[in-house]
């Protein structure tokens, strides 16, 4: 089976060609640029941008494959959640593609997508989704962080969920705060190889409640009244590094600490990771060894299927049209606010 898929949730334009559970071509456009002005993502601009770039995306996805459009046998592409304009550029696309073509069309969760990414693995990429065992996934980005139980095939069951700000979205701010460029995660990983974690230290929101929820509000605000008190940090480029460490250091060990204790509280022996702020080299490490530590089995999301992309929209939409091949009306709308749990 052939599939066209097509990734526009928010910031990124993306299109991919799967064959059988094989990415042949992954095409993704940032918009990075269009957005560091602003400091942070323009809605209306994102879906401007997405109308414009698709069509050059999706004309490179079917070349890198090697194939024509009229061979293809499926359409895919992200329902939600995301941001509404965003979405609606890309999943409209998607109908009008399948209907053009005469095949069946699929709207995708995102978030389901990611819960799986993480088992893409090879060159091609690919997944064997019989590999797939009962797990724990923690899905991180710059919206949402979540962690789900895997225990099985097309079987999970949300655990929790940020009660405020995800994770990926207290690194931005908080990098906003220190006056980093945008996108500001990744350059606060940058900054914090280089620093002392230990010298400035910040809260771990919720680390030790019971329950696996997360909440990094908080943390974002004992950043703001430490840099209103020590202004003196920012014009120091040692402190700035330290301040940086600290402050990853702080999500990152409620990341990982509640990931793993949740592992363990179900008897589970493998782990998951996925979403953009997968990349993070603080979070990939830490994981990396806690899990060594105690013995469980860790698959993390390759650089290219950490953040949002149709290959991984694609996957899915093969695998459940072979599970259950009841296609998504070509007359659906799009679900900007679809949770997990629902799906």
């Amino acid at each position: 089976m052939l599939i066209f898929s097509i990734e526009t949730s928010c910031d990124e334009t993306s299109a991919a060609v799967v064959s059988d559970g094989c990415v042949l071509s992954n095409v993704v456009s940032s918009q990075i640029g269009i957005h560091a002005e602003y400091g942070g993502v323009v809605p209306e601009l994102a879906a401007r941008e997405h109308l414009k770039n698709l069509m050059p995306v999706s004309r490179k996805a079917f070349a890198e494959a090697g194939i024509e459009p009229c061979d293809v046998n499926l359409v895919a592409a992200t329902r939600g959640p995301g941001l509404p304009n965003a979405l609606m550029v890309g999943f409209m696309a998607g109908q009008t593609a399948a209907f053009a073509l005469g095949v069946p069309f699929m709207g995708i969760h995102h978030h389901e997508a990611h819960l799986y990414s993480a088992w893409i693995k090879g060159s091609p990429p690919r997944l064997d989704f019989a590999r797939i065992r009962p797990s724990v996934c923690l899905i991180v980005s710059g919206g949402h962080t979540l962690l789900v139980h895997v225990s099985g095939e097309m079987k999970h069951r949300v655990l929790g969920s940020t009660v405020d700000d995800a994770a990926g979205e207290c690194f931005d701010k908080v990098a906003k705060l220190i006056g980093l460029p945008y996108p500001g995660g990744p350059e606060l990983d940058k900054l914090a190889r280089d620093g002392n974690p230990e010298r400035f230290r910040f809260p771990r929101p919720m680390l030790n409640d019971d329950s696996d929820d997360f909440s990094f509000s908080g943390l974002k605000t004992s950043v703001r009244y430490f840099i209103r008190d020590n202004q003196e940090v920012l014009d120091d480029g040692r402190a700035l590094r330290d301040l940086c460490a600290g402050v990853q250091a702080a999500i990152v060990d409620v990341l990982v600490g509640k990931t793993v204790r949740a592992a363990r509280k179900l008897g589970v022996d493998c782990i998951s990771a996925s979403g953009g702020v997968v990349s993070n080299s603080a979070l990939r490490r830490e994981l990396t060894e806690s899990c060594r530590r105690k013995g469980i089995e860790l698959h993390l999301s390759e650089g290219a299927f950490c953040t949002d992309n149709a290959g991984m929209i694609g996957i899915l939409a093969g695998r459940k049209c072979g599970v259950d091949p009841r296609p998504t009306p070509t007359d659906a709308e799009i679900l900007p606010g679809w949770e997990l749990s629902e799906v």
